[in-house]
């Protein structure tokens, strides 16, 4: 120990130690998957916090952590932002700064029983702070959330159920502070084993007490993908096998067919001989269409993405424009700060604009449902809307081609079974390219995914329900207990600190002692 002590002396060692530790958990997520990775792959980046010489260090431990896992998280973005990707990091990781500092505070030294049982909370609390700031939009959006490596496991989709994502990434937190507990401060073993208890039991009861959605009826739906089409006019060539591949679907008696992303790169009203080719798609498979037109609008300035509804008629009137885009990829913020970085990636030349509020749309025999583009996905505020709106079937249209052979494509595809399993409606993730799957409301996979490699349509039988989930009926609160938790923590802290000077102050000083050695007494 003393070995490695001295080793981690050295500043850039363990700024390098730090950075490998924050990246272990990203293959907790897909593609590795490795869901019960997670369940441990905090402990190391804990331990070197835990240890730092002083507070300064361990926020920059927490720095240094932030900083891998990000990079690691987003490391498919690098053949597209280069050096930007580092420079996004870096911010990012500033978010773990007051983590790492909340580890050494908690865990650091010889720490009494009281102050781990606290940690269990503590810690947690703060890992969920760094994920809700992270969460922002204009900060990239809450991709890579810890929580959402368990999109697999039926135990945590329950309790994603009842808290949503958040209470899983502070699980998942919470076994990891624990573990790091029973590993370096084995005197503290009871709170740390009672808190292991505390979250088996809250699995247990989440599995057994929390309601679940019934299931009625059916809905047939169609997802369409083409497949990689690049090179000059693509836009019509991927329209014409998207056309070719709807055509298939007909006497299937569907409900609803699904393009992807971008699937249409005119606007309908431009390009009037489009609508009419995917109003005779409709009459011919007997199904409304949900598209997704990526071009500039005729009818106001800028570019929008948009799901658009067409029916036997042509478009129904039903259109939602994307609300939350893409920070680098469909916008530049601080573009007047920012903008070097088109020069040095693929970064968007034009800002395209934004949405103003959710839509649900009727489709088929009254079916409803909720759009969402690309990685909207990804915010759970986003689908409990929609459903508390009364959307009863989620659908997501997306393209990752950009990144088709990288892990971001099955990354995307999984959140779809979170976002599920919390509203407790089935889930449509359609894209261009792959990977497309489909989730019943439980967040279990229907079907098989559609992967990187297929061009081709598919129909996907999906069980419909009714009934409202925990999650959707008390939003975020889980977050909101983890700000009273730190909070409450703070004062408590700001407390004991003010008490210990005080008592320092109060404290008498010693007697002075005489050349003969004996104590002075007052009036001598």
């Amino acid at each position: 120990m003393k070995t490695l002590d001295h080793w981690l002396a050295s500043p850039w060692r363990r700024s390098a130690v730090a950075v490998l530790a924050g990246a272990l958990p990203v293959l907790a997520f897909p593609g590795p998957a490795l869901w019960w990775w997670a369940w441990f792959a905090l402990v190391p980046w804990i331990l070197l916090a835990r240890t730092a010489p002083g507070g300064r260090r361990a926020a920059y431990d927490g720095w240094c952590g932030g900083f891998g896992f990000v990079l690691a998280m987003h490391h498919w973005l690098l053949p597209n932002l280069h050096v930007f990707t580092f420079v996004i990091a870096a911010l990012l990781g500033a978010l773990w700064v007051p983590w790492g500092w909340l580890v050494r505070r908690t865990l650091g030294g010889a720490p009494s029983t009281g102050r781990v049982a606290a940690a269990l909370l503590v810690l947690p609390s703060g890992w969920l702070l760094a994920e809700l700031v992270r969460s922002w939009q204009g900060l990239g959006g809450p991709w890579g959330m810890l929580g959402a490596s368990q999109w697999q496991v039926a135990p945590a989709l329950r309790l994603a159920s009842v808290g949503g994502v958040w209470l899983l990434s502070f699980l998942v937190v919470a076994v990891n502070v624990a573990l790091a507990v029973l590993v370096a401060v084995r005197r503290a073993r009871v709170p740390a084993l009672a808190g292991l208890v505390a979250t088996a039991a809250a699995t247990s009861a989440a599995w057994v007490w929390s309601p679940r959605p019934d299931t009625d009826e059916r809905a047939a739906i169609a997802v369409v993908q083409p497949g990689v089409v690049a090179g000059a006019d693509s836009a019509d060539r991927r329209f014409d096998r998207e056309e070719q591949l709807t055509r298939r679907l007909a006497d299937r008696d569907l409900d609803l067919i699904v393009w992807g992303e971008s699937s249409v790169g005119f606007d309908l009203d431009d390009r009037p001989d489009l609508a009419r080719r995917l109003a005779a798609l409709s009459r011919e498979t007997g199904a409304d269409i949900l598209v997704n037109v990526d071009a500039r609008r005729s009818d106001k300035p800028g570019i929008y993405k948009s799901s658009v509804l067409v029916g036997p008629e042509g478009p129904t009137g039903d259109r939602y424009d994307k609300m939350r885009l893409v920070p680098f990829g469909e916008y530049v913020p601080f573009r007047s700060v920012l903008g070097w970085a088109t020069s040095v990636g693929k970064a968007a030349g034009e800002d395209r604009r934004q949405g103003t509020e959710q839509v649900v749309m009727n489709v088929g025999d009254g079916l409803r449902i909720g759009p969402m583009v690309c990685f909207e996905s990804a915010f759970p505020d986003m689908s409990r809307s929609l459903v508390a709106d009364g959307a009863e079937v989620l659908v997501a249209q997306s393209s990752t081609s950009t990144f088709q052979h990288t892990w971001a494509p099955e990354q995307h595809a999984s959140l779809a079974a979170l976002r599920a399993a919390e509203t407790g409606r089935p889930m449509v993730h359609a894209t261009l390219t792959g990977v497309s799957a489909v989730y019943d409301a439980n967040g279990a996979r229907i079907g098989s995914w559609l992967g990187t490699d297929a061009s081709t349509s598919r129909v996907y039988e999906i069980p419909l329900t009714h009934g409202t989930t925990p999650y959707v009926r008390y939003g975020d609160w889980t977050v909101y207990a983890a700000l009273v938790t730190l909070a409450a923590w703070g004062a408590a802290e700001g407390v004991r600190t003010v008490r210990l000077r005080r008592s320092g102050r109060a404290r008498p000083a010693p007697p002075a002692r005489t050349a003969h050695g004996s104590p002075a007494r007052p009036g001598r």
